[in-house]
């Protein structure tokens, strides 16, 4: 047996680990935190966290729980629906999909500052009626 066979194999990224690294992505900037910011945390680079969201590289057991105690969410949080078909996953999580860009965080920190419901009602029309001229 030569060294090369005797080495420990890494096991690269799959999907599960594409999985988490959106969901620690959408709860960032659900958050307001930048990846800087998260990476200052767990101490490591931004650029390592990039690839921790990104799926590129995986997320340890000991690294999840403290990206999770940053978050403030529990670590089971990731690994919800795991390995579920897409039908039957649960509806909570799907709402975090459209929160993957600094776009939809924005504007859902905007609305959330508007004082008057009038004015929010307004707004959830005008999204609406774009969102259905988009359609046709």
């Amino acid at each position: 047996m030569n060294a090369r066979e005797g080495a420990v194999r890494k096991r690269r990224a799959g999907a599960e680990d594409v999985e988490i690294g959106r969901k620690i992505r959408a709860l960032r900037l659900e958050r307001g935190l930048s990846q800087s910011g998260l990476a200052e945390g767990i101490g490591l680079t931004f650029q390592q966290v990039q690839k921790y969201e990104k799926g590129t590289n995986r997320v340890s057991a000991g690294r999840l729980q403290r990206i999770a105690e940053i978050l403030n969410t529990p670590v089971t949080f990731f690994y919800g629906d795991m390995g579920k078909p897409a039908k039957k996953r649960d509806p909570r999580n799907a709402s975090l999909a459209f929160l993957q860009t600094k776009g939809a965080v924005r504007l859902v920190r905007a609305y959330s500052e508007i004082g008057s419901r009038a004015t929010k009602y307004a707004l959830v029309v005008l999204a609406e009626s774009l969102r259905d001229k988009g359609r046709g």
